[in-house]
């Protein structure tokens, strides 16, 4: 793949100040902390020549009269960000619509899932695109990301280039705050993978139906012929199947796993999917949940037409993704796993997976600020439930004070297991701590960061690689 593929740095629709250009249309999005409003003398200053606005917004007199000053036009609609996308997509051409683009959604097992299938499609010969949690990419050319699901106007600039490098798919995260904030809108998907639900997102749905309906409401931008496969192990959607002519994967179900073995060198495991059987080892993955991962991806990838033989290429030279059970043995003989776990559901698969592997597991964790208040001390219970060390400490503590989220983790410890916890407040220092308290096979689990090469305190990314202090100890 050429290195020469870049994104436009000037688009001619976009919320964000940074990509206006001369006869641009800025979109002012009411925000949760900012409020476009106050960007529009930016926006002309920049060149843009159409404001567009709801109609609810409170305008100053003296922006109406910047706007007739630099002889832009303002325009009113009824949802902001749900005519960012729409004004996008035309800007561009519609260039979703000459692209096959594969939805993932779920609560957890997204980026994984979709990092698979992208590699199995290009392992196959096909051109495929990637927009993930972690990082995007056209072909094997990556670009940083921030967000699970992108803005509008990025997700459009990111299809203009992919048509312009030739690819053919998109394999795509989709978050359920990306459907209710219309980053999707006008998008119809050729294929759709549902990993699992649980509660999750408290910060954004006031209730656990509320976060489903998000989810689900997917399902209406589905092209009529695109295969739909569920996890059919999950009861928590199994109500989706009367509703949908989906496909389901798991231990009994249409796409099936046999003869598993996994262990801490990778997954073996015979897969079926109908008539077609194959055998398939991942030596990057290891647990049942990355079992279910691999039927998801595999499964999508026969169901669109790949033939069996690319996958049992494709497997083993995944290389796994960054930040999600990424393994660094240690010159103590001890191993150590980066992961992005950072809330109850995911503790819970990654925790109880690392100690069935070892007979010394030491756990590094903390918990995000301004997110999830209520999930804290379950997380300290967790850790100390399964950990022989837990050490409590910071993750993105944004806008609170660290110490009172170690304290509320720290409060779910039961009094049993106090004397077996660490709190210390500098990630760094209780990094190196684990380290210290390590030995030959024991296992290190760095929890929440993941792939993230910073850490936030107040609005500042402050820079921050768990990566290169366990390799540079």
């Amino acid at each position: 793949m050429s290195s020469q593929i870049s994104l436009p740095k000037i688009w001619p629709v976009s919320c964000h100040t940074d990509y206006i250009g001369k006869n641009s249309t800025f979109v002012a999005i009411q925000g949760q902390k900012h409020n476009g409003i106050e960007y529009v003398p930016l926006a002309l200053q920049k060149g843009a020549r159409t404001i567009v606005a709801e109609y609810a917004a409170d305008i100053s007199p003296e922006i109406i009269q910047a706007i007739k000053d630099a002889d832009a036009q303002l325009m009113f609609v009824p949802n902001a960000r749900r005519s960012l996308a729409i004004l996008s997509a035309n800007a561009w051409g519609n260039p979703a619509d000459k692209l096959k683009i594969i939805a993932i959604t779920g609560t957890k097992g997204k980026t994984t899932t979709s990092w698979l299938l992208q590699q199995i499609l290009t392992s196959a010969g096909y051109k495929a695109a990637l927009l993930s949690t972690v990082k995007n990419k056209i072909g094997d050319q990556e670009f940083a990301t921030e967000l699970t699901t992108a803005h509008p106007d990025y997700l459009h600039a990111f299809f203009h280039a992919c048509v312009n490098a030739g690819m053919q798919y998109v394999v795509m995260e989709v978050a359920a705050q990306a459907l209710s904030l219309h980053r999707v809108a006008g998008l119809e998907f050729d294929g759709l993978i549902y990993t699992n639900f649980a509660p999750a997102h408290g910060e954004f749905y006031h209730t656990e139906a509320e976060y489903f309906a998000a989810k689900k409401s997917i399902f209406a931008q589905l092209k009529p012929t695109a295969p739909i496969l569920i996890n059919a192990d999950d009861k928590n959607i199994a109500s989706l199947f009367s509703e949908y002519s989906a496909i389901g994967f798991g231990q009994n179900a249409p796409i099936n796993f046999h003869n598993v073995e996994s262990g801490v060198n990778g997954i073996h495991a015979r897969i079926e999917c109908g008539n077609q059987s194959i055998t398939v080892h991942c030596p990057a993955l290891i647990g049942s949940f990355n079992l279910y991962n691999m039927l998801a991806a595999t499964g999508m990838a026969l169901k669109i037409g790949v033939p069996p033989a690319a996958l049992t290429l494709a497997l083993p030279s995944f290389k796994g993704v960054y930040g999600r059970l990424e393994r660094y043995d240690l010159h103590n003989g001890a191993v150590c796993f980066i992961d992005h776990a950072h809330n109850p559901l995911s503790f819970n698969a990654v925790l109880p997976l690392l100690r069935s592997l070892t007979d010394h597991l030491i756990v590094v964790a903390g918990a995000g600020g301004d997110r999830d208040t209520q999930m804290r001390p379950e997380l300290g219970s967790l850790m100390a439930e399964f950990a022989d060390i837990s050490i409590l400490t910071t993750d993105n503590p944004r806008s609170e004070n660290p110490a009172d989220i170690i304290a509320a983790m720290y409060a779910g410890v039961p009094a049993d297991k106090k004397n077996f916890v660490i709190c210390e407040l500098d990630r760094e220092v209780a990094i190196r701590k684990a380290v210290e308290l390590s030995r030959r096979n024991s296992i290190i689990a760095l929890l929440g960061k993941g792939p993230e090469q910073y850490q936030i305190f107040g609005t500042e990314k402050i820079p921050f690689s768990e990566k290169n202090i366990i390799l540079n100890l």
